[in-house]
């Protein structure tokens, strides 16, 4: 790699409506912006850098440290910081930017897989759990093409849930992919109760369902339903590998969480062998990182899964030129990623320049 320039920049999104992520209530998305630059500021590569109060283990301010100290230690040749430790944030974004620097300087796309990337990814909508809401919200995408829903649910928002997909479901048939995401908040019974409560067939899985993932094997032979793997992808990978393959519809690949690019593209082949769909996820990120995900899920495999990229909705503005806007329910891989790197520079706030 080539760069000669290091910028770190800070923004600041105001969220369009509270969003709560593990019980923290949040107001708005805070993150960093690595950009890769060459000698005459002719070509630039954008990573994002933005740990998710509530999700990620990591502060910003300590993800901030630590590319501070990586910039500084690894000036001469950033590459090295990648074989040490780093925070799965700080990894992210700097594998971002590098691959992102490279496919720029060449005027072609990160190099990511040798199979040709598919052309088109599908996106997932996330609906709320309010169910003349949720109803007239699916009714509208509909009209636009998407055709996979996700719900979250908790014990306390079951009952609704259980009423919008019955809802749903009576309308739109086998014609859309309904999705719930219960975050781990339910014991085995309580998961269990719930969903035998679901007309049959109705949802295409739940994401970790249980409080206790080690017990989604029961959990299957209580209800049929399969699960997807989250939170358990990076809070116990051992237990992930030895849930038998026959329970789980997806994993779900959240990069910035997992620990980087190249991480996630690891467990997108794992998926793969296990005959298992990937489903890349962001977690409120501006659309440097959805159009790099995009990307991502092209070079996973030649037929992608609805992707959960459906959250820059929850922004008041995006980073970029061309903001990132899902309206249409196929995503162009090459076109975003392109947009992606197209930064406005009214939106970040450089904090330091590096000489590399």
């Amino acid at each position: 790699m080539n760069a000669a320039y290091a910028h770190l920049y800070h923004y600041t999104i105001p969220f369009s409506e509270p969003v709560t992520v593990r019980g923290r209530r949040l107001l708005q998305r805070e993150g960093l912006v690595l950009a890769l630059k060459n000698s005459d500021l002719t070509v630039t590569g954008y990573g994002e850098i933005a740990p998710l109060t509530g999700l990620h283990t990591e502060p910003l301010q300590a993800a901030e440290q630590q590319a501070i100290e990586m910039l500084t230690m690894y000036r001469a040749d950033l590459g090295k910081a990648l074989s040490g430790p780093l925070l799965p944030s700080v990894r992210t974004g700097l594998e971002m930017a590098m691959l992102s620097y490279e496919a720029n300087e060449k005027g072609s796309f990160p190099d990511l897989t040798e199979q040709e990337p598919a052309n088109a990814v599908p996106v997932n909508a996330l609906l709320p759990a309010r169910h003349d809401t949720a109803v007239a919200k699916t009714a509208a995408l509909y009209r636009h093409g998407y055709r996979a829903f996700k719900l979250k649910v908790t014990p306390a928002s079951a009952g609704e849930v259980i009423d919008i997909v019955n809802t749903l479901y009576a309308i739109h048939g086998d014609n859309i992919e309904l999705r719930l995401d219960a975050n781990q908040s339910m014991m085995l019974e309580e998961a269990c109760s719930f969903c035998n409560l679901l007309p049959e067939g109705s949802i295409r899985y739940i994401e970790e369902p249980l409080a206790n993932p080690a017990d989604i094997e029961k959990f299957h032979a209580c209800t049929g339903v399969l699960s997807a793997l989250d939170e358990t992808l990076w809070q116990n990978p051992d237990l992930a590998a030895r849930i038998p393959d026959s329970c789980l519809d997806a994993y779900i690949l959240k990069p910035a969480r997992l620990g980087g690019i190249r991480r996630s593209m690891e467990l997108a082949s794992e998926a793969r062998r296990r005959n298992l769909r990937s489903v890349f996820s962001s977690a409120y990120e501006s659309g440097i990182s959805l159009g790099f995900y995009v990307w991502m899920a092209a070079c996973s495999t030649g037929t992608p899964a609805p992707c959960g990229l459906d959250t820059i909705r929850f922004l008041k503005q995006d980073l970029l030129m061309q903001p990132f806007r899902p309206d249409d329910a196929m995503l162009d891989p090459r076109q975003l990623f392109r947009n992606g790197q197209e930064v406005s520079p009214r939106r970040i706030r450089l904090t330091s320049i590096w000489t590399l």
